[in-house]
């Protein structure tokens, strides 16, 4: 079903049902076209292990959407104020958020998201040299900022270090999120640098063969930065869920 207005975009959101801690469930508005969703106060803590998993299951689902960047000002779909940016560090490291100044609540990317929740792990420096051996620019999983990972080990927008959901990390969160997460595969055992960007590499070509002509019209103007969080995300997929 639809809800309110994208905080991004201005088009209607799709409300999803998640379960929460106890028996309770939270609905949550995402918006796939701008990769982002909205919390009301407090429904970020709420969401169980269980949810969790079913929010990756719906990024995977609309991986490949068409996608466009997050507008330069943002607007509370409750109320006509602006949200206000800002940065919050978690365990998965630092974030970018928007919150609307009078309380309704805020604004997250995906790529916020989890790093918010620890499913994602830094790159080792030999990872970074790794991957920027295969490609020039990634775009950082927390602010969606491109970054020439041939001169940058960090995010020259947000300086948040470039960071990977992989399977480890995530099983690691979901055990520390809830001891209730029972049924988790066991975590894999930890690939070298080169295979983290091999995989990295070629699961993102996959995704944009597919689309490339797509790609290129909605990157017009904007660089055709190395999408870490998609590749992330069916990295993930791929080695988890199977």
């Amino acid at each position: 079903m639809t809800t309110s207005l994208c905080p991004s975009c201005r088009q209607p959101a799709e409300t999803h049902r998640f379960k929460a801690h106890g028996s309770e469930t939270v609905d949550l508005d995402l918006c796939f076209a701008c990769q982002g969703l909205w919390f009301d106060p407090r429904e970020n803590t709420r969401l169980a292990p269980a949810g969790v998993v079913a929010l990756f299951e719906l990024l995977h689902q609309h991986r490949g959407d068409a996608r466009h960047p997050v507008a330069q000002q943002l607007r509370c779909p409750h109320c006509p104020r602006t949200l206000e940016a800002g940065f919050d560090v978690a365990k998965g490291g630092r974030y970018k958020t928007f919150r609307c100044p009078t309380g309704h609540g805020r604004f997250s990317t995906f790529g916020s998201l989890m790093v918010e929740k620890g499913f994602v792990r830094h790159l080792s420096a030999a990872e970074i040299d790794a991957l920027a051996e295969r490609v020039g620019t990634i775009q950082c999983t927390s602010c969606g900022g491109t970054v020439d990972i041939r001169n940058d080990h960090a995010c020259p927008y947000c300086r948040s270090a470039l960071s990977l959901l992989d399977p480890q990390a995530v099983d690691r969160a979901l055990n520390r999120h809830a001891s209730a997460a029972r049924g988790m595969p066991a975590a894999a055992a930890a690939p070298g640098p080169s295979d983290v960007a091999d995989a990295l590499v070629a699961l993102e070509r996959v995704r944009s063969r597919e689309r490339r002509e797509m790609e290129r019209e909605r990157l017009t103007g904007a660089g055709e930065g190395f999408d870490l969080l998609a590749a992330g995300l069916e990295l993930v997929w791929t080695l988890v869920r199977r």
